[in-house]
């Protein structure tokens, strides 16, 4: 058994993964700021012995004692990180800050929610991990994207200077339970509208492409790094190689769900990536992983979930 901490564990990814580390017998911590985290989302595991909740901000010192950090604590849609851009950076960086401070104290392993996001609106495609990206530093999205790539950055100079053992995984477009229904992500979105029988708001053309990666997939791909070979430091893509457009996504929901909603076309926001796909060979290779779950399959999944939600 280990004692595990996992900021973030509220949010949508976090929720499932603390799931995930109980149903194997270990100790969880969950830290939450509770800004996009919701209580619902881990209230069944509330009755486990075994799970802690602390509400805690990661811009500010933690200290307690576990063997091993999850830090996935940072909104992930542009609604919530746009909110209030100086502290999505403040979380990205003093966060990563504060939990590499805490993992060098303890000489334990640190796995770092990275994101896609770190590539911009990528001028190679689809992404493998040596591409260095094309983000505009000054733009609406930079305080996601460029916290992330400098949340990388210490990532790797505290392994270097204080030999940290670190995981540091990118995350692609990841979908199912416990998404925010108001976190303007797109298969929320979609799903949601086409629900309500509200309209089904596209931006830009719909050409643009995305690549949906079920959460029991993300969730398997993270565990199987944190427990990857001694060394072995990513960063490494997480994600579904499948790739389609957003219409094509629209038009699935609208089948799956049976809704009459109309489709609606909005101007492209700024920086909006125009592409986004992961190469996954390290994946294969070093973690023996690739995603099972056909888009299909999760969506239906996620809509009986939503279903239920709203």
């Amino acid at each position: 058994m280990k004692r595990i901490l996992v900021t973030g564990g509220a949010g949508f990814l976090g929720s499932h993964l603390c799931k995930r580390l109980l149903d194997e017998g270990n100790e969880v911590v969950c830290v939450d700021n509770f800004f996009t985290g919701r209580k619902v989302n881990i209230h069944h595991l509330m009755d486990n012995i075994n799970f802690e909740l602390m509400r805690h901000d990661v811009t500010f010192p933690l200290f307690v004692e576990v063997d091993q950090i999850y830090n996935l604590a940072c909104p992930a849609s542009p609604v919530h990180y746009q909110f209030d851009p100086v502290q999505t950076t403040k979380t990205s960086v003093i966060g990563a800050i504060n939990m590499l401070g805490l993992a060098k104290r303890l000489k334990i392993k640190i796995l770092q929610a990275s994101t896609s996001e770190v590539y911009g609106d990528p001028e190679i495609h689809p992404q493998p991990e040596s591409y260095k990206g094309s983000v505009n530093t000054i733009g609406i999205r930079a305080c996601y994207d460029e916290g992330k790539r400098c949340a990388e950055t210490l990532f790797f100079d505290y392994h270097r200077q204080h030999k940290v053992d670190i995981k540091v995984m990118r995350i692609f477009n990841t979908y199912g339970p416990h998404m925010h229904p108001n976190d303007g992500r797109v298969v929320s979105n979609f799903i949601v509208q086409a629900l309500k029988g509200e309209d089904i708001t596209i931006f830009g053309d719909g050409m643009q492409t995305r690549s949906f990666c079920y959460v029991d997939d993300l969730i398997e791909g993270m565990h199987r790094l944190m427990n990857s070979r001694e060394g072995f430091t990513g960063p490494v893509n997480i994600g579904n190689p499948g790739e389609f457009t957003m219409l094509e996504l629209a038009q699935k929901v609208l089948r799956l769900t049976g809704s009459k909603s109309q489709l609606k076309f909005l101007p492209l926001p700024q920086d909006d990536p125009m592409q986004r796909k992961p190469v996954i060979d390290l994946a294969k290779k070093e973690l023996g992983w690739e995603p099972k779950v056909q888009l299909e399959e999760g969506l239906m999944k996620t809509i009986a979930y939503f279903e239920k939600v709203i």
